[in-house]
């Protein structure tokens, strides 16, 4: 490849990862309880509204019956 392709292949590639990260630049990794403050809201919010609470239960009962509590 010559050295004016592999310039339209980097910048063909950055263009795409900006598009699909919406324009901003990653500044690292996000921490993981700032994930969870944002995750969790959702969840409850989802689970409310679909009825999701027997199913919950359901399941921590069984992992519980399983862990042997």
């Amino acid at each position: 490849m010559t050295d004016t392709a592999v310039r339209a292949v980097r910048r063909a590639r950055d263009l795409t990862s900006d598009a699909l990260s919406g324009g901003r630049r990653s500044s690292g990794t996000r921490h993981p309880l700032v994930a969870t403050a944002m995750a969790v809201p959702l969840a409850v919010l989802l689970a409310v509204v679909f009825g999701g609470w027997h199913a919950v239960v359901v399941q921590a009962s069984s992992v519980a019956g399983l862990i042997g509590r």
